[in-house]
């Protein structure tokens, strides 16, 4: 089954470069283009490609609006990878926190711009876990415990959204846990909500906010 594309860039270069590089892969199928962000909806809503190659900074409409516009837009929006200059851009990190399902660089090879596009589109692996995880401790320092209003997690679900926060896909999960793959999807559509999660990335994110999971402790969780 072949993953479609839709790129959205301001520069004509970027997308043309792009298109031809990603059009080469088998399995890609780059549908359509966005001169800015403002244009992303209308040619989601028409082409309904399963991935949006998201350009992080356009001029009228930038990609952390563009990203949540298509999560309200559409009733299942496609996921979003941005593509940035820099890794630590704070637009990359507001992106990821508007359902952004990850981030690759724009003078990354090819191959692995088209490997990310691929792993959100056809997984539910965390894109990158390690560079979401430099984003969120460049932050300002999380909470050592959760906050009184956090949301309140099960003990599986805490060791779930651990494990999550590593990269590990449901199957890998239900693997390390011994458990039917099943019960890990029912807990992770559990945890979305109550964190109020749109996708694995953004769940990561807010586990980290909230100090469900400690940056630098190998995801270690707190009480």
């Amino acid at each position: 089954m072949n993953v479609t594309v839709l790129i959205a860039d301001d520069e004509e270069l970027t997308r043309t470069g792009l298109r031809a590089l990603l059009s080469a892969r088998p399995g890609l199928d780059v549908i359509g283009e966005a001169a800015d962000g403002s244009q992303v909806v209308p040619l989601a809503e028409r082409l309904r490609p399963d991935v949006v190659l998201m350009d992080v900074r356009m001029p009228e409409v930038d990609g952390i609006e563009a990203t949540r516009r298509l999560q309200s837009a559409l009733p299942v929006p496609p996921k979003v990878v941005v593509i940035t200059t820099f890794e630590n851009d704070e637009y990359v990190y507001d992106a990821l926190r508007a359902g952004a399902s990850g981030f690759v660089l724009k003078r990354a090879p090819v191959d692995q711009i088209a490997h990310a596009v691929r792993l959100v589109a056809t997984t539910d692996s965390l894109l990158f876990p390690d560079a979401v995880r430099r984003l969120v401790t460049a932050r300002p320092t999380p909470p050592a415990r959760p906050p009184q209003g956090a949301p309140s997690l099960t003990a599986r679900e805490l060791e779930i959204l651990r494990l999550m926060a590593t990269g590990l896909s449901n199957p890998d999960i239900a693997g390390r846990l011994v458990v039917s793959l099943e019960t890990v999807k029912t807990h992770v559509s559990n945890l979305l909500p109550k964190l109020g999660a749109r996708n694995r990335t953004q769940a990561v994110i807010l586990a980290y906010e909230f100090g469900y999971v400690v940056p630098g402790t190998t995801g270690a969780l707190t009480g």
